[in-house]
C-alpha cells in the first residue's frame, strides 16, 4: 500500500529520497504531532548505538527546510547497509 503524500512539498522529496535508499516510511495513525516515522532497513543496534535507526517525520515542523535537512542526514549518516561482518 503507497503512503500518502507529506503536505510540505520539500519534506515529500525528501521522503522519496528516503524511500529511495530503502528506508520504509510509515504514516502515523491519531498521532497529532508526528506525521509518520522513518525506520532503517538495518536496524542494527551497532549503527549509531540504535539511536538513529527510527525517526519521527513532524507534519508541520516550524522550519521544514531544517526538518527535511535533518532526515536527510539520518538516512546520509546510517552505518553502510552493505557491510555484514556483524
Amino acid at each position: 500500500m503507497s503512503r500518502s503524500r507529506h503536505p510540505n512539498s520539500e519534506i515529500e522529496n525528501t521522503l522519496k529520497y528516503v524511500e529511495s535508499c530503502n528506508w520504509k516510511v510509515e504514516q502515523a495513525r491519531g498521532s497529532a504531532h508526528a506525521w509518520g516515522q522513518m525506520y532503517c532497513p538495518r536496524n542494527d543496534k551497532t549503527c549509531r548505538n540504535g539511536i538513529y535507526c527510527i525517526t519521527s517525520i513532524w507534519s508541520t515542523p516550524r522550519n521544514p527546510g531544517n526538518h527535511a535537512k535533518k532526515l536527510k542526514r539520518v538516512v546520509d549518516g546510517c552505518a553502510p547497509l552493505g557491510n555484514d561482518d556483524d
